[in-house]
């Protein structure tokens, strides 16, 4: 069975927002989906230069990766998001909310200049553990 401590020590400062700084786990078998973007299963690009279509479009493909590990995105772990543009971040929570619920798992977001693909606006990677 996993067990998920939410780690949150007096010494260190709290979170800004809804995730969590630190999870412990007892248990499971580690899951780790790398980044995904914003292409449907043929590999075409979806909503170019629509943030929330391909916002969508990653967190679908997230939760496909997760499937087929036998996870959801309540297994979620570890989220790691690397967004083109600062003032995206408003846009991406308002879709992360509709695929995870709060507590969120330790998050970790990075403003980059580029990714591998210039139509790429994000790229999400997520790591989870199931009980297997």
């Amino acid at each position: 069975m996993v067990e998920k401590t939410y780690l949150q020590p007096s010494n260190v400062p709290k979170p800004a927002g809804d995730y969590s700084q630190g999870l412990m786990i007892k248990g499971g078998t580690l899951v780790m989906i790398a980044g995904q973007v914003p292409w449907d299963a043929e590999g075409k690009l979806v909503g170019p230069g629509d943030l929330k279509a391909q916002t969508v479009q990653v967190f679908e493909n997230l939760k496909n990766m997760l499937a087929a590990a036998g996870a959801t995105f309540k297994d979620a772990i570890k989220l790691t998001i690397f967004l083109k543009n600062r003032e995206d971040f408003a846009i991406f929570k308002e879709i992360r909310a509709q695929y995870l619920i709060p507590p969120y798992p330790p998050t970790t977001l990075l403003v980059v200049k580029d990714l591998a693909r210039e139509e790429w606006m994000l790229e999400v990677e997520v790591m989870a553990v199931v009980d297997k």
